[in-house]
């Protein structure tokens, strides 16, 4: 892992902290992905987030069917008229996720210190002890002492809507857990994640193709973000069979890097893809809490040396609940922009949150401070000293463009 040190521009006039911040005539550099969904998709809230800096909307096929991502993206497209605001289409793919299903959709109750089965019979409803999967697998992937986690949409870590099991057992096709907090599962469908095992799955499902080869070819989208990327193979494999679709060979493809798998192929990983998304929710699941900066430092200034852009997941997860974000989640927005992270993306705070444009305007606030500290002559000369001499003809250009300092090029561009 390279050496980074914090790419902040000093000293600091303590007194300019206390003046008020000044609006620029250009945008924050560092781009936000929204995802839409229940709260975020109507036309009105859809301007409110591309005026409050929203420019590229997520779509997560992990839930919700095409129609009803149809009809969302339909109200984007009058929000972009409206707004005068250009917005991308990210399609997320479900990939090799493993869910709960609970078809009733009564709450589950799990009661600490008791024990719970996950079993793959779907036919089975879901109960306090006994949670039906998708996934017929699990009972082979785990042993005695691992550790399950199981939650709704992504990763919030909250002790009353998300539960911790250790395996106690693995009887024929079923796996028997000691639930280790109580907790209340809501909804339909939550989101199972093992740590540090291998799910033999493709990364890219039939579902996955299907979804692609119809929506996702009906709305000719810009991005795919590639769900559980472990291999440089899953890149070549999703870009072969976007060649093939009419309209999506220019797609790029974004590697969502999610589990120990992805992290140790991340160096041919990145080589393959067009840019990288770090999971930090899964991520950190994977990893120990006091490693997943470690990654993410480490990662980031990989992407930046290739040229590739990078984005972080999971920056301001009370948002969802709150008007504010928290002392730690504002600063580790403006931290990621000082390692070099060239967009944030929100996921369960726009999705599902209850302040979706107050969110992207706050996380759009913090990254516009961020830069403007942001020690560019420093980034520059590690980044030519990285690529080296000689330079391609298009490197000396783009360097010659920075160098000069042109703030009309992204005019250009």
């Amino acid at each position: 892992m390279h050496s980074t040190h914090l790419l902040l521009e000093e000293p600091i006039r303590m007194a300019s902290i206390l003046e008020p911040s000044k609006r620029s005539f250009f945008p924050a550099m560092t781009k936000i992905v929204g995802t839409l969904g229940p709260k975020s998709r109507s036309v009105d809230v859809i301007s409110g987030c591309l005026t409050a800096g929203m420019c590229v909307a997520r779509f997560d096929f992990s839930w919700g069917d095409a129609e009803f991502h149809q009809e969302t993206v339909e109200n984007l497209k009058v929000a972009v008229k409206s707004t005068k605001k250009l917005c991308a289409v990210m399609l997320d793919t479900v990939g090799p996720e493993l869910q709960v299903l609970n078809r009733s959709e009564h709450p589950i109750s799990l009661q600490a210190d008791s024990l719970v089965v996950l079993t793959p019979n779907q036919d089975k409803e879901a109960t306090s002890n006994r949670l039906p999967l998708n996934f017929g697998g699990l009972s082979k992937a785990v042993k005695k002492g691992d550790t399950i986690f199981i939650g709704q949409y992504l990763f919030t870590g909250s002790e009353t809507t998300s539960v911790w099991l250790e395996v106690t057992e693995v009887d024929g096709e079923d796996v028997v857990c000691l639930i280790k907090n109580s907790a209340t599962l809501a909804g339909s469908l939550y989101t199972l994640h093992v740590s540090q095992i291998r799910i033999d799955l493709p990364t890219l499902t039939d579902k996955d193709k299907e979804v692609i080869s119809t929506w996702g070819v009906q709305n000719n989208i810009d991005f795919l973000s590639l769900s559980y990327t472990r291999h440089a193979e899953d890149v070549r494999h999703a870009r072969e069979f976007l060649s093939k679709l009419d309209d999506l060979n220019q797609t790029q493809i974004f590697a969502k890097i999610e589990n120990i798998e992805g992290l140790n192929h991340f160096d041919e990983i990145l080589q393959e893809a067009d840019g990288i998304i770090l999971s930090r929710g899964n991520l950190g699941i994977d990893l120990p809490p006091e490693k997943v900066f470690l990654f993410q430092k480490a990662a980031v200034y990989k992407c930046n040396m290739a040229g590739k852009p990078a984005v972080i997941t999971r920056v301001v997860d009370s948002m969802a609940d709150n008007l504010r974000p928290t002392r730690a989640e504002a600063t580790d927005v403006a931290n990621a922009v000082l390692d070099g992270s060239d967009a944030i993306l929100l996921g369960a705070e726009t999705l599902r949150g209850l302040y979706p444009v107050e969110t992207i305007s706050t996380v759009n606030k913090i990254c516009a401070e961020a830069e403007k500290v942001f020690n560019q002559d420093s980034y520059f000369k590690k980044a030519v000293k990285y690529v080296g001499e000689p330079m391609t003809h298009l490197e000396s250009i783009a360097s010659s463009a920075v160098f000069l300092k042109i703030p009309t090029l992204d005019l250009f561009l």
